[in-house]
């Protein structure tokens, strides 16, 4: 299995949490990243949209969708994107 980029988001709790990402899409000029914790397509996947932290457009972090509608739209185009990867 090839190697999987990894991110390192940091929990509500101040943990850093090392996530595997899995597929990255881009919609409405917002980047979107599919991730999980294990590298096992079966484990928990999460969705997490790229922000800018920063004023000035700089500084860049990973935030979980939490809205449903979004993150329900978003979902479904990694849904078909994962399906087209077992094919």
């Amino acid at each position: 299995m090839a190697e999987m980029e990894m991110i390192t988001f940091t929990d509500d709790n101040g943990e850093e949490v090392n996530l595997y990402v899995f597929e990255e899409t881009k919609v409405a000029g917002v980047n979107y990243l599919l991730v999980s914790e294990s590298m096992d397509t079966d484990a928990e996947m999460y969705i997490f949209k790229e922000v800018f932290t920063s004023e000035d457009g700089e500084e860049l972090s990973y935030e979980p969708v939490e809205e449903d509608s979004e993150l329900e739209y978003i979902g479904k185009i990694f849904e078909e994107m994962m399906n087209e990867d077992e094919t």
